[in-house]
């Protein structure tokens, strides 16, 4: 691809998010009938979205809570070579409290899964030179614990690579298999890999889980499998605009897992070995790891990569920080990080065309799906929260028509619907929520529903303005830095 149609296709999607924003000033103005029906159109496409969501959440919610209560090193033992299966289970560390990522090993320790399959990578960053202290002292600490223990060191400034969580993965994935199969000559057909965040905690069953899918599956080398990221380690904690917007991330990547069609591995995810060797690992020169990860993977095998859901959480931290305006900055960054895989689309289309082998429909559906996402994640609340206001305002004379003066009510008649899908949300959410600390009062329980009214607002500041930002910065080619996520003790 030319350099010139790459920035086209770098350009294109800012272009579309402002242009449909801002076609809720002009077209209110010279085109106000035609706005006002693609404002109620738009209406009833969130209504459609928020009943599908609502109801892959509470199937997707009812698979979990009968995925926690079944014994699945039962179903496991049924497979007569389940003990030849490892899984290495990399811990990405950057600059974060060794507290956080030894909280996670203290977790993983509690596996039903026999500790002596599993492999546990601490993936450290030469420039933080701390962190490898720490892991050689938490390798000492859970000495015997697990099969292996292995710490690597990222090299700094190695050029042509972009500093994060995706090179990091790269460099640590390979160090496992010259280690374990190179080297040691394990067996690469049975070793399945877990790229996980310092602060991510993974269901006691996880591992025994993935192992039975694993097995049961043959097409196993061509697969993701992808558990339920919820942002509950810190959920109590956090301010209460932020505790919105995370709710909404938890219910979405839960509903995600009913929808094969749309889900792609995120942030904690596991797949083989043998898949990752045969398309060279993730890609080091690149900020978002997950999608692209994804999309590597589905064109170099023709289509035939899908993700699997695992139907248990894997919790993490919400972003924080020490005081209150410092957690809200940091949410912001981590949501215009996540935003910034709209990068990922230039890539996406590159591909499609150099791989026209496989299934064309299924290449098309993913690659609109991502279109979809990323291009209107900026432009949702624009439309939904003051679209109907902007017409109105800049047109006064429509507004004194039959139609400009019913739009506010129709409009607001059809989001209302929306309320009914809140309300069986947050019931799922409340109920998959850990137990408040002891140190959070009841009152503060009782009137969590209340910071719902928070939603326009937290919607505003913490979705569509640092998405506008991402597409904003790739637009104008001001390429986005990796910011290591804050955590908080």
């Amino acid at each position: 691809m030319s350099i010139k149609i790459r920035r086209l296709l770098e350009i294109m999607p800012g272009f579309l998010s402002w242009n449909l924003i801002l076609f809720l000033v002009w077209g209110g103005y010279f085109f106000p009938v035609f706005t006002a029906y693609f404002i109620l159109a738009f209406d009833v496409y969130w209504v459609y979205k928020g009943l599908s969501m609502t109801l892959a959440a509470i199937l997707s919610h009812i698979r979990i809570l009968a995925a926690q209560r079944l014994d699945w090193m039962k179903e496991v033992v049924e497979f007569g070579d389940y003990k030849k299966v490892r899984h290495i289970i990399m811990i990405l560390i950057a600059n974060e409290s060794s507290q956080t990522y030894e909280k996670t090993l203290d977790e993983l320790v509690k596996q039903t899964f026999p500790l002596e399959q599993i492999v546990v990578v601490v993936a450290t960053e030469e420039r933080f030179p701390q962190a490898k202290i720490e892991a050689e002292r938490l390798k000492n600490k859970f000495l015997g614990k697990f099969g292996k223990f292995l710490v690597t060191v990222h090299p700094a400034d190695i050029a042509g690579e972009v500093k994060g969580k995706s090179s990091n993965e790269a460099w640590a994935s390979r160090e496992a298999k010259r280690i374990l199969v190179d080297e040691e000559g394990w067996d690469i057909n049975y070793l399945t890999i877990t790229s996980n965040d310092a602060d991510a905690i993974l269901h006691k069953q996880y591992f025994a889980y993935l192992t039975f899918k694993f097995l049961d599956d043959p097409g196993r080398y061509e697969r993701f499998w992808q558990p339920a990221i919820v942002f509950y380690n810190n959920i109590w904690r956090i301010p209460a605009p932020n505790r919105v917007i995370n709710t909404f991330s938890n219910m979405w990547q839960t509903g995600l897992l009913m929808r094969r069609d749309r889900l792609v591995n995120f942030s904690n995810y596991s797949t083989t070995m043998v898949l990752m060797d045969k398309v060279g690992y993730w890609d080091a020169d690149v900020i978002p790891e997950d999608y692209r990860v994804f999309f590597k993977t589905f064109f170099k095998t023709n289509g035939k990569v899908e993700v699997e859901p695992i139907f248990l959480p894997s919790c993490a931290d919400a972003a924080e920080s020490t005081t209150t305006w410092k957690t809200f900055v940091n949410e912001y960054e981590q949501k215009k990080r996540w935003a910034w895989g709209v990068s990922d689309i230039p890539y996406v289309v590159e591909m499609f065309f150099k791989h026209p082998e496989g299934s064309l429909f299924n290449k098309i559906l993913r690659t609109l799906r991502l279109l979809q996402d990323h291009i209107l994640w900026p432009v949702n609340w624009f439309i939904i929260t003051i679209g109907v206001s902007i017409v109105t305002l800049v047109n006064p004379v429509f507004k004194r028509t039959a139609l400009g003066y019913m739009l506010p009510r129709i409009s607001s008649g059809i989001l209302t619907i929306t309320i009914l899908f809140l309300a069986v949300l947050l019931i799922i959410e409340f109920r998959q929520r850990p137990k408040k600390p002891d140190d959070v009062s009841r009152l503060k329980v009782l009137l969590s529903p209340l910071e719902f009214l928070l939603m326009p607002i937290a919607g505003f500041f913490f979705s569509a303005l640092p998405s506008l930002d991402a597409h904003t910065r790739l637009m104008l080619g001001r390429y986005l830095e990796y910011r290591v996520t804050e955590k908080v003790k």
